[in-house]
């Protein structure tokens, strides 16, 4: 696991998605605009509310960090 801060990740994220980088996921949802990040966050808030009421902590574990990754992408876009 890596170890960095919030605010690290907060960085990383914003320079990949301002890369321009075609290979970067990151970079084409910074491309895509905040209309279709915040869309990705909510889908992913959804799927985090689901695997929590079913129980599933792996899969609410997995699904939280790709709903805090989505944040990040919208807060980065905003």
């Amino acid at each position: 696991m890596a170890d960095f801060t919030l605010e690290e990740l907060e960085g990383i994220i914003a320079a990949r998605g301002r890369s321009g980088d075609p290979n970067s996921w990151t970079a084409r949802l910074f491309g895509k605009g905040i209309a279709k990040a915040s869309q990705k966050l909510g889908e992913e808030a959804v799927e985090a509310v689901i695997a929590a009421v079913s129980g599933d902590r792996a899969s609410l574990v997995s699904e939280s960090a790709d709903l805090l990754y989505h944040l990040l992408v919208v807060l980065a876009l905003s």
